[in-house]
């Protein structure tokens, strides 16, 4: 699942006129960046939710072959990254884990796909979420506290205060058994991180790469510099 529904307030003004997914970073929509890394990781189908301006996000989403989109349709309420995930939750199955990705984060992957790499790093019988995370020497864009410090095996806890540790990344792998009897009502991811650190299940996986997060426009200039600067700019 692709979150894509938010309001983008922080990205204004452009998102007066567009929605933010679809902001471009080197010519290229930020959902696409995140699409295309799906699709590399061979991911056949993809859950996207739209909220604000809709219509303009799935005009430019139907133009997509690869991976398939289905739409999750929020316009009537926002549920927040976490309600979105229960609406969705028909198209994204109940047995499996399965991919959420943020809509205005992307890497550039060193070698193999970082995606591919979290699929294979998913153990069942341990965890509950796993989250793909960025070293701050390797980010760009990045300007707030850090989110997790990871302890042996890749378990994970707050960071709270501390300089120390990872960013979340915008990419998890995510077992839909977290969302059982979960209502379609707004609420946030961190709910179900919090729930997977108090039953040391929530894990995490260091990024290979180039992390970038995009938030203003500020942030845009900076994010394409660098995407030059790997040799990423289409």
């Amino acid at each position: 699942m692709v979150l894509a529904a938010g309001l983008g307030l922080r990205m204004r003004p452009l998102t007066e006129r567009m929605p933010k997914p679809l902001v471009p970073v080197c010519g290229r929509p930020l959902i696409d960046w995140g699409l295309d890394a799906l699709q590399r990781a061979g991911v056949a189908e993809a859950v996207v939710n739209v909220h604000h301006l809709p219509d303009m996000l799935i005009a430019h989403l139907t133009a997509r072959s690869s991976p398939r989109i289905i739409i999750s349709d929020e316009r009537d309420r926002l549920l927040d990254s976490g309600g979105a995930l229960v609406k969705a939750l028909p198209h994204l199955g109940t047995e499996a884990p399965f991919f959420v990705l943020n809509a205005d984060t992307l890497w550039i992957d060193r070698n193999e796909s970082n995606l591919c790499r979290l699929r294979l790093a998913w153990d069942e019988a341990a965890m509950d979420i796993l989250l793909l995370l960025a070293d701050p020497a390797a980010a760009t864009g990045h300007t707030g506290k850090m989110d997790f410090i990871m302890g042996p095996g890749g378990r994970l806890r707050r960071a709270g205060s501390s300089r120390e540790g990872f960013i979340y990344a915008g990419a998890a792998l995510f077992h839909p058994g977290l969302l059982e009897g979960a209502a379609a009502e707004p609420h946030s991811l961190n709910l179900y991180f919090d729930r997977a650190i108090a039953a040391g299940r929530l894990y995490g996986l260091p990024l290979e790469g180039h992390w970038i997060t995009v938030g203003t426009p500020d942030a845009i200039a900076p994010a394409e510099a660098e995407l030059r600067r790997l040799g990423a700019a289409p």
